[in-house]
């Protein structure tokens, strides 16, 4: 994923889901409603208001994979 010219890369997380190798790739991007987010190389991806959940987040999704993110997901939309 390369960042736009206005979309500042503020971390890379390395991990794995089922065995395969993946990236989570934490940006910033100032012209967004929601300005920080991530990016998983396996198609995931989440945005936030503040920076205080992307590298929490970014870093349990590369450990614990889309099992995790689907269990924290349902949990919210309900």
């Amino acid at each position: 994923m390369k960042p736009d010219e206005k979309e500042f890369r503020v971390g890379t997380f390395h991990g794995r889901h089922d065995g395969a190798p993946v990236e989570v790739t934490a940006t910033r991007h100032d012209t967004r409603p929601e300005p920080y987010a991530w990016t998983c190389t396996c198609g995931v991806a989440r945005s936030f208001t503040t920076e205080d959940a992307v590298f929490p987040t970014a870093w349990r999704h590369t450990r614990l994979g889309r099992d995790w993110l689907d269990y924290i997901v349902s949990r919210t939309q309900s």
